[in-house]
């Protein structure tokens, strides 16, 4: 699956490590400070991205078909991880 660039994988999960813009971290459901008006991360590739975001990928199983569905199974994800 290629990535629909929702931002949903940016919004939906708790990130508990610090990066640039978010020095505590980002709680689950706020977007990510790195995410542009595009939803395009703009620390990709750099190696300040927390490994979490970094072994991000798209899947249809937690992506859906929609932005409101990612978020739904990937917030499922989070309450089942935390």
């Amino acid at each position: 699956m290629d990535c629909r660039k929702c931002g949903a994988c940016c919004i939906a999960p708790s990130i508990r490590t610090a990066m640039p813009n978010m020095p505590l971290g980002k709680p689950a459901g706020q977007r990510c400070a790195n995410l542009n008006d595009r939803n395009e991360c703009t620390i990709y590739g750099k190696p300040e991205r927390p490994a979490f975001c970094a072994g991000w990928q798209p899947d249809p199983d937690v992506c859906g078909r929609s932005f409101d569905e990612a978020m739904k199974n990937i917030a499922t994800l989070e309450k089942e991880t935390a």
